[in-house]
């Protein structure tokens, strides 16, 4: 299993120098990824556009993968998407993960006027993704299709990672939609809403299970699961995980954001709390 650091793109982490420092100490910390929302202002926090903070952490680091957790496809045009995704891949020497997802609706669209209807949205995604996928070809492409159209592009250069930039897809299960999307892709991001009746072990578990159900191909697939792990306690740390792990996930998501301590978005945050979790490592480092 590899262990990765989720954080919003607002708050304490809204400054672009703090977010290329944290993921800097990240790597040297052993964490293997370094995921960013991609949020444009639901809350009254100060913000950074995770793209430009991205590429500012692929010139800054070396090993560790990058990428978004997530980026709502639908209110971006695909065209642009697959230059940024390209240009974060090379600039990164082939360490970007695509991580998409249909919106969470509400506000943050409504209120600046993208689309709010959750099926319209996940069309945009799959058609979108269809998209983006041919213009990385570097092949021309004509696409006429209900929401986007585009006639005799060709974009050079291609990705460095082939056959394509892995594409991350998150949605909540028991939701069967937007995990058979991920299905067709290259790895899923479960979101869960355990009861006392179903622990999320046992939500992943039956998620996985309709994953592999579902699956066409024997590429890899990677399941990311997100959850907070004490590090100060790497017996205990490596236990959660571990029970995770057994389950399908390949990929551990540990959220550097106020909520893992029982607190909220409001600012200012507990900033030297959160830092020392990236500093302490990976669960079982």
């Amino acid at each position: 299993m590899r262990h990765g650091l989720y954080l919003p793109n607002f708050g304490s982490w809204g400054d672009p120098a703090e977010m290329v420092s944290l993921a800097v100490d990240a790597e040297a910390a052993g964490w293997d990824g370094f995921f960013i929302w991609d949020h444009l202002g639901m809350w009254e926090n100060t913000m950074v556009d995770p793209w430009i903070a991205l590429g500012a952490v692929a010139q800054a680091t070396s090993t560790i993968t990058i990428g978004t957790a997530v980026t709502p496809v639908p209110r971006r045009r695909p065209q642009k998407l697959a230059r940024e995704t390209v240009t974060l891949d090379r600039l990164s020497g082939g360490r970007f993960v695509f991580g998409v997802g249909s919106g969470p609706g509400g506000a943050e669209f409504d209120g600046m006027g993208d689309e709010s209807s959750p099926r319209t949205r996940g069309a945009m995604l799959d058609e979108a993704l269809d998209v983006i996928v041919e213009l990385w070809s570097g092949e021309p492409v004509d696409h006429n299709g209900t929401h986007y159209r585009i006639e005799g592009a060709q974009f050079v250069p291609t990705p460095l990672q082939q056959p394509r930039i892995p594409i991350w897809v998150g949605g909540f299960w028991p939701n069967k939609k937007p995990i058979r999307r991920a299905a067709r892709w290259d790895g899923v991001m479960p979101l869960f809403r355990a009861s006392e009746d179903t622990s999320e072990v046992e939500l992943l578990t039956a998620c996985v299970d309709y994953v592999r159900s579902q699956r066409t191909s024997d590429a890899p697939f990677d399941v990311v699961q997100i959850g907070s792990t004490p590090g100060d306690d790497p017996t205990r740390a490596a236990e959660v995980v571990g029970s995770f792990e057994a389950a399908g996930a390949t990929w551990w998501r540990e959220p550097i954001a106020p909520f893992r301590n029982g607190e909220g978005f409001e600012e200012p945050w507990d900033t030297p709390r959160l830092r020392q979790r990236v500093l302490e490592g990976p669960p079982g480092a």
